[in-house]
């Protein structure tokens, strides 16, 4: 490698943490984006005109930009036509294409260690026989010369062991993450359903015993296939089937992983898979001796896995349980018959009333509002309040929408301030003194029984405590429980009213009775 090669990589590296780093905070995100983007473009341009491998160049150009253009091309394309709220779609699929990539890293290096194993072989063997002509020349006996042969077989033996464990590491994690994020693509946009058999728990525990069964039985027998010593590496056929077999199982495990987790449990699922991604890519980077892959990839590893623990705990999910896939519809409807007394509605002038004359107003935005469209006539009905002298603020679940920062990200979109945006404790300390609290489509993340009821399926989960405010109204749709399948205890609560209708027409209309109070 050259040191000007090193030298951008060092600079691409430094790039990533940067990016990173600004990524953090609302109001540098973009700017982060963009510097991370510099240094993978400063890398990429580095590679194809620099890299060096045993004095050879990159060739095939032809080949390498046309696959650059054809992927900037739907990149694009696919970001400036992508609706907001399709983004978890978009940013699920891409992250698959991340981990397909590592696959066929994985696929190609593979071939690659078949042909230079079997071609050093047989350079081994030439120069093993050219050394054993010599010695016979000598008169050396046939005691001394198959010693000496010993000898120099054990001399050019390569363990291939390390460098096929790598190979396999990101064949399995990039392959999960593929199949996985396909999966989860498709379940967020409706064309996956959520799909659960009997004894699915143990049948993805099987699934991952074969993974590592097939993975063991590669590393064990990678240098009996090929040894250094052997003619060109012999015959292989089983021992490609393996491997191939492998990258099936993990396809199906990615499938089974993915398979029965429903809509609202997606965001632990897309920082888990985001996660995968990374890791496959730092291993890309051992193989390719990269540095600016294998920190990108650990930085996008370990992230993704901070914001996996972070959202498990927002969920009240184990990791352990995420990992075999335990988690999702199998608590669906456990308790969505229970009776909890009658509601009571709130007509559009009477909410119109009580938000325009409060002092403090919290808005809870859920999937609700990325469902109905309506980021966009909320920012108005916010800045409608503010000319009356209304301090209006967001409150934000972590979990709230179909991936990690939705509700930031849908709220960004349509310029609402990063500093009206509270995280959950933040929202959960103003509450008290909150006059009211408007709901839009949230459910489960303001469920009281998550703190009261042992009995329930969101028992222990952190939850935006709206029931403190003095007055609660919530827009949904109907009465229809949410994800968990149980009936929310905050809607029969005295202090709460139910106003229902789709989103942005409720939205609209509160607006347009707003400003004749």
């Amino acid at each position: 490698m050259s040191s000007i090669l090193s030298i951008i990589y060092l600079i691409g590296s430094v790039t990533f943490i940067l990016g990173l780093k600004m990524l953090s905070k609302p109001d540098t995100a973009r700017k982060g984006n963009l510097v991370a983007a510099a240094g993978m473009a400063l890398a990429i341009v580095g590679t194809i005109f620099l890299y060096e491998s045993e004095g050879a160049k990159l060739h095939n150009y032809g080949w390498i930009f046309a696959g650059l253009l054809i992927g900037t091309v739907i990149g694009v394309m696919a970001a400036k036509r992508v609706k907001m709220t399709a983004m978890p779609e978009m940013v699920s699929m891409f992250n698959g294409m991340g981990g397909a990539c590592a696959a066929l890293i994985s696929i190609i290096e593979f071939g690659h260690l078949a042909g230079n194993s079997g071609s050093a072989g047989a350079a081994a063997m030439i120069k093993i026989h050219q050394v054993g002509d010599m010695m016979e020349q000598l008169g050396t006996s046939s005691r001394e010369f198959m010693e000496q042969r010993n000898l120099l077989q054990e001399m050019f033996k390569v363990d291939y062991r390390g460098t096929l464990l790598i190979i396999l590491l990101g064949l399995i994690i990039g392959a999960v993450s593929f199949a996985g994020s396909v999966i989860a693509w498709g379940k967020l946009n409706g064309r996956v359903k959520d799909f659960a058999f009997p004894a699915q728990h143990i049948v993805n525990m099987i699934v991952l015993g074969v993974i590592v069964i097939l993975a063991a039985a590669l590393l064990i027998h990678v240098n009996d296939v090929y040894p250094l010593w052997a003619h060109g590496g012999g015959s292989a056929t089983g021992f490609n089937l393996l491997f191939y077999g492998l990258l099936i199982v993990s396809l199906i495990y990615g499938v089974l992983f993915v398979l029965p987790i429903g809509g609202a449990d997606m965001p632990v699922v897309i920082s888990l898979l985001n996660s995968f991604t990374g890791v496959a890519a730092a291993f890309g980077g051992f193989l390719y001796n990269n540095p600016v892959m294998l920190t990108g990839g650990i930085l996008v590893g370990s992230a993704g896995t901070i914001l996996t623990i972070l959202m498990c705990k927002a969920m009240n999910r184990s990791l352990k349980n995420v990992l075999i896939g335990s988690f999702g519809g199998s608590k669906s409807g456990a308790v969505a018959g229970k009776e909890q007394g009658a509601y009571k509605e709130i007509s559009l002038s009477d909410a119109a009333v009580v938000l325009a004359y409060a002092n403090k107003v919290m808005i809870v935005p859920g999937y609700g509002l990325a469902v109905a469209q309506a980021q966009h006539v909320c920012h108005e009905l916010e800045r409608l309040l503010e000319e009356k002298g209304v301090e209006v603020k967001y409150a934000i679940h972590p979990v709230a929408g179909r991936m990690p920062g939705h509700m930031n990200v849908l709220l960004a979109e349509a310029d609402v301030s990063y500093d009206k945006l509270l995280e959950m404790e933040e929202a959960n300390a103003e509450l008290p003194t909150t006059d009211a609290v408007l709901v839009l489509g949230a459910n489960d993340v303001v469920n009281p029984a998550a703190k009261t009821d042992a009995t329930s399926p969101i028992y222990g989960m952190p939850i935006l405590e709206v029931e403190h405010a003095k007055v609660v109204i919530v827009n949904k749709r109907s009465m229809k429980p949410g994800y968990a399948g149980i009936e929310n205890d905050l809607f029969f609560q005295p202090k709460t009213s139910m106003l229902f209708g789709d989103a942005k027409q409720v939205l609209q209309q509160l607006v347009a009775e707003i400003k004749q109070v």
